[in-house]
């Protein structure tokens, strides 16, 4: 064997190793999910995606790993893009459950690609490509928020809430505590726009959190925009 060769395989293994490390050195992950009638109701607007105008649900932003001190790792492993073939049988689910808003319109493709990559790739020792989609859309289906919202009497139809009031209709839903992030529609108002929940490392399960967000504080009154019947499309 040439010399060179157990060098090689050295610098391998501790690349191999460096990235697992990175991979498996979280503590808890933030699973977001957004109200589309708050992403549309800005002076940025929103477009559909090309597979049609999503529900009025919320719908997932995403699940991303994170440390107790409040920062988080991304984009750990370059060697793992994203590959629409390994969530095929996804897709249907992940197009009503995870859609695109952002402008120009697409598929999805885009927005899961930079999910997987900026943050599944951070967790790809405990989740695969595949198993990280499928345990974030059956944390979905586990939380259930609009109807958890709802059964308190709190509807998306333009109204207003205390903060509190909307903190305590999910926590008693999921038995945790909710951090909530607002952003501003073109009036000013400070409306509902993001839920974050804390899953453990397995993904499986919701968790205390261990630190909130720092950013998009809300107002006293959060006003609950509804996700308008006709938006205009844009392309």
């Amino acid at each position: 064997m040439s010399p060179k060769c157990p060098i090689l395989i050295k610098l391998w293994v501790l690349q191999y190793l460096a990235v697992l490390c990175v991979s498996q050195n979280f503590d808890f992950f933030y699973f977001v999910q957004q109200w589309p009638g708050s992403y549309c109701d800005t002076k940025q607007s929103c477009c559909y995606p090309t597979t049609g105008k999503p529900v009025a649900d919320f719908g997932i932003h995403g699940l991303w790993p994170n440390y107790n001190d409040g920062t988080y790792p991304q984009n750990c492993d370059p060697n793992n893009p994203f590959n629409p073939s390994q969530i095929s049988d996804l897709k249907s689910r992940m197009q009503k459950n995870w859609p695109t808003l952002a402008c120009p319109s697409g598929d999805g493709t885009s927005f899961w690609s930079h999910e997987w990559e900026k943050h599944g790739t951070c967790s790809e020792s405990v989740l695969d490509q595949h198993d990280y989609f499928d345990t974030t859309l059956n944390l979905k289906q586990q939380t259930s928020l609009l109807q958890a919202l709802e059964s308190a009497g709190i509807n998306p139809n333009g109204g207003f809430y205390s903060s509190s009031s909307i903190k305590d209709a999910i926590n008693k839903a999921v038995g945790y505590t909710p951090w909530i992030e607002c952003n501003t529609d073109e009036s000013g108002n400070s409306q509902l726009y993001q839920v974050y929940l804390c899953v453990d490392t397995s993904g499986s399960n919701l968790i205390d959190c261990p630190v909130f967000p720092s950013g998009g504080k809300c107002g006293s009154q959060i006003e609950f925009p509804s996700f308008y019947i006709e938006f205009p499309e844009q392309s």
